[in-house]
């Protein structure tokens, strides 16, 4: 993409000239240009279930900042987990995501671990980048159970943080119930189509 294109872009972003399709991804509409991500999870090493996402505009915002102006590039992403019966909007962002969603920050009725997870992707290819290699994992600790709603990539990795940028966001299909000691695995990836 060009600097021309980048402004088109830009332009489409700032007028809202962009569809939100079903599978969760981003077209924009006179471009035909569509940013596109899957979350993968799994419980224990099984049950695995695919949930598409949505691409937030503070997201979007930070693609074209980032790669095509002179943003400042953010080193790290984290994945997080939400416990709110929360249907996520383009709109929401990493201020008001921990609040909105109900971000799990508990270590004793959430997860052990005290940061969000480490996205570790590798090196993209063919439009695509992911880790489904090396997918965050989150050891659930409850007395009972605790119920899933959903996830999210974020540049802050201090649970329920209010700063940062907030790229991407799913609610899934069907809530995952966990239980003490699971051990739950999130991927994420990201792809860009040009029709």
């Amino acid at each position: 993409m060009n600097k021309d294109q980048a402004r088109t872009v830009m332009a489409a972003l700032d007028t809202g000239a962009y569809e939100h399709q079903e599978d969760g991804s981003i077209l924009l509409t006179r471009n035909n240009l569509s940013v596109k991500g899957t979350y993968v999870s799994s419980v224990n090493g099984g049950d695995v279930q695919e949930h598409a996402n949505i691409w937030t505009n503070e997201g979007l915002i930070y693609l074209l900042s980032a790669g095509l102006y002179n943003g400042t590039k953010l080193p790290t992403w984290y994945l997080a987990l939400y416990s709110g019966n929360y249907t996520p909007v383009a709109t929401i962002t990493a201020a008001s995501f921990p609040a909105t969603a109900s971000e799990i920050t508990s270590v004793t009725e959430g997860y052990t671990e005290t940061t969000r997870r480490t996205w570790t992707p590798a090196a993209p290819s063919a439009n695509t980048i992911d880790n489904y290699a090396s997918p965050g994992t989150f050891t659930i600790a409850t007395a009972s159970s605790i119920t899933v709603y959903g996830a999210a990539l974020l540049s802050d990795q201090t649970k329920g943080a209010v700063t940062g940028t907030l790229a991407s966001i799913t609610r899934f299909a069907t809530p995952r119930v966990l239980y003490n000691t699971d051990s739950f695995q999130l991927g994420y990836r990201c792809q860009l189509q040009v029709a």
